[in-house]
């Protein structure tokens, strides 16, 4: 191992490290440095003297060792050398508050007894600045504005040793512009603002302030464009330049009155015919005011005055458009909105009225200028009528009937309305149509005609229609009669008034229908001992019918669409009265008599077959009536037979009748009329041979039984 190396001095230049020197030893390859700090230590290996620990604690005193080292192994240590660290470096913050000032502060440093600051240009003009203190800040001021200076700090120990030092670039902040120049654009509401610019500005930025509203415009250059100003207000405008350290003081405020908005409340009144006057409120920073009046026929007048309001001539039917504009220094205000007031039309001239129905009147005139539309009224009767329309005729409809009608046109504008001091004509409206109030029956053919009307001297026709032909009547007064109107006809009956001042449109309708026509011929046949069958011809206008027989005994009634009708619960040998009803489809009745009508007699009862010998027989009944004489027809194969007793006996007799055949037995009322009588019951009877003798046998329904 090589010798033991001596240290000739350790000192420390920067507060983490401490540098030792010493000799060189013969054969070492390189040196073990130890710094001891108490219980700690740090090694480093350097090559040669003089060697730096590093990575040392600022203001700290060390035991400084030292070894030789090769490749035989390492020298014992050296005697030891003690060197303390210098103090740390004053970690600085640094600000500018004014543009002629540097404020720098820190925090105090271990084992520092004072701090030396120094202060320069960065571009090295001017002179350096020192200043020593105890305290951790300290203000630089009399600086030039906007300028970089380069700042220096360290601290030092009781024995005035000098720690690390510590070093920062700031720049003061600039001077406020000078110069500040502002020009206003009336045209466009902006404001060019200018100004000189200032040292070690970066930056500018334009304030435009009107009470609670602040408009900025930010910029590098010297100029800036402040945009959306507004009309009628007094702005204070300044600049502030910046640069990193920060704001300038604001300029002083420069103001700016800009142009007078434009006026509002306008208000255009015709005073008279002939004259406007136009009004409008006063708009702020307006030194006077200018309006412009002008026709639609393109003439213009205008009108200068510092006050708020002017009077212009005015013709009927034009329209006049009206600007209004204040102006100060600044110049004119923007365009507000362009009125337009439209004078009342003329009114028309050559009216005519011409009717064209009974209510609707067609009034013309001639155009006249400024007129967008025309108004026609009539006046009369319980109220008025309108018609609105852009041409130069009207035609006035549902006019009331008998009235005297005043008519005027006025023209009218939407902007101005009617022109209501227009001339008048009166006209005079047709009569009323009467109103059918009823149609009385006064006889079979005649109906009397009842109205209501409030007509003067008016003049009513009744005009009857139907498939019969026309029927007609007049009258002043509220009724006439129509005569000669047939059965079974339908009519259309309106009625009309004539008066000189027209003819009336027609009533409504009233049906009128005659009562159905009584069927001509009427026939009864009697097709059952209790049932009658009537028919009958058709009657004009009847849809259905009603048939009657009455007698004391009872009634028998049919209703039917039809022209015919059985009748059930006839009874025999009876006297009927004969009626029919013929009604129409609305119900209208017609009661129709006939020549009456007589039952046939009643048929026997308790019909008996006795033999009579070998070849005869007795037919014996129980007659309904002893006045009625009856007659007995026998029907068989073999032949037909018929018997009629004298009046008033109730059997007859049948002799040399065939037997082995089957007979049909009726007994049935002699009558006078045709066809003879056919409905009486009918009884089988079975009639056999027996050797020389005749056997009987009685069928009743489908049974047999042997004769009586």
């Amino acid at each position: 191992a090589p010798d033991v190396p001596v240290i000739d001095q350790a000192y420390s230049k920067l507060s983490n490290s401490i540098t030792v020197e010493w000799r060189a030893v013969p054969g070492a390859t390189s040196y073990l440095l130890t710094a001891q700090d108490g219980n700690s230590f740090i090694e480093t290996v350097v090559r040669n003297s003089p060697g730096t620990v590093t990575g040392l604690k600022p203001a700290t005193l060390y035991r400084i060792t030292i070894r030789s080292v090769n490749s035989g192994g390492k020298s014992q240590p050296s005697p030891f050398r003690k060197a303390k660290t210098v103090l740390a470096a004053p970690v600085l913050s640094v600000s500018s508050p004014s543009c002629d000032s540097i404020a720098v502060s820190w925090k105090a440093v271990y084992m520092a007894a004072g701090f030396s600051v120094f202060l320069m240009r960065s571009d090295g003009l001017g002179r350096m600045l020192k200043e020593n203190t105890t305290n951790t800040s300290l203000i630089f001021t009399n600086l030039d504005p906007g300028t970089l200076y380069t700042i220096k700090a360290y601290a030092w120990n009781v024995n005035g040793v000098p720690g690390d030092d510590f070093t920062y670039n700031q720049r003061t902040s600039p001077n406020a512009p000078a110069d500040v120049q502002v020009a206003f654009n009336s045209g466009t509401l902006r404001a060019i603002v200018s100004w000189m610019p200032t040292e070690g500005a970066l930056a500018y930025s334009v304030t435009a302030s009107s009470g609670p509203l602040n408009l900025k415009c930010n910029t590098s250059s010297a100029s800036c464009v402040v945009p959306s100003l507004q009309c009628g207000s007094e702005y204070s405008v300044s600049v502030t330049a910046y640069n990193d350290a920060g704001s300038s003081k604001p300029t002083d405020a420069v103001s700016l009155k800009t142009i007078p908005c434009a006026p509002v409340n306008i208000l255009i009144e015709e005073e008279e015919p002939g004259r406007l006057l136009v009004s409008w409120s006063s708009a702020n920073f307006g030194h006077y005011y200018v309006v412009f009046v002008k026709s639609d026929d393109g003439l213009e007048v205008h009108c200068n005055t510092s006050r708020t309001q002017c009077h212009f001539q005015s013709d009927c039917g034009f329209t006049y458009f009206i600007s209004v504009f204040a102006y100060n220094r600044a110049g004119q205000s923007p365009s507000g909105d362009v009125f337009n007031y439209t004078t009342a039309p003329c009114c028309p001239s050559d009216l005519r009225a011409t009717f064209v129905s009974g209510d609707a009147v067609r009034v013309t005139w001639a155009p006249v200028r400024g007129a967008e539309m025309y108004q026609t009224r009539a006046v009369g009767g319980s109220g008025a009528l309108l018609c609105n329309d852009t041409a130069a005729a009207c035609t006035l409809s549902a006019l009331q009937c008998n009235t005297r009608y005043r008519i005027a046109v006025y023209s009218f504008s939407e902007a101005r309305g009617s022109n209501m001091s227009c001339a008048s004509k009166y006209v005079a409206t047709a009569p009323c149509s009467p109103e059918i109030k009823n149609i009385s029956k006064k006889a079979r053919s005649v109906m009397s005609v009842h109205w209501q009307s409030n007509n003067e001297e008016a003049t009513y026709v009744v005009t009857a229609r139907g498939d019969a032909g026309l029927r007609h009547c007049a009258s002043s007064g509220n009724s006439c009669t129509l005569i000669n109107l047939p059965c079974g006809s339908a009519f259309s009956v309106s009625a009309i008034a004539r008066s000189p001042a027209g003819q009336s449109l027609p009533s409504y309708s009233v049906p009128l229908e005659t009562a159905p026509c009584c069927p001509t011929d009427l026939i009864l046949t009697q097709v059952a001992q209790s049932v009658t069958n009537i028919s009958w011809s058709a009657g004009m206008g009847a849809q259905t019918y009603v048939t009657t027989l009455e007698s004391p005994r009872g009634q028998a009634k049919c209703h039917t669409l039809q022209n015919y009708c059985l009748l059930g619960c006839i009874t025999c040998s009876t006297n009927y009265t004969v009626s029919l009803k013929a009604i129409s489809e609305t119900g209208l009745t017609s009661s129709c008599t006939y020549q009456g009508y007589s039952s046939s007699a009643c048929c026997p009862s308790g019909v008996k077959l006795y033999r009579l010998g070998n070849n005869g027989i007795r037919v014996h009944w129980r007659a309904s009536d002893e006045t009625i004489n009856y007659s007995t027809h026998l029907h068989g194969s073999k032949g037909n037979f018929t018997c009629t007793p004298s009046p008033g006996l109730s059997h007859c007799d049948i002799t040399e009748i065939p037997c082995g055949d089957v007979y049909t037995v009726v007994v049935s009322p002699v009558t006078d009329k045709e066809p003879k009588l056919t409905f009486c019951a009918k009884k089988i009877y079975s009639v056999t041979c027996s050797g020389s003798s005749v056997g009987m046998v009685i069928y009743r329904g489908r049974g047999k039984s042997n004769a009586e």
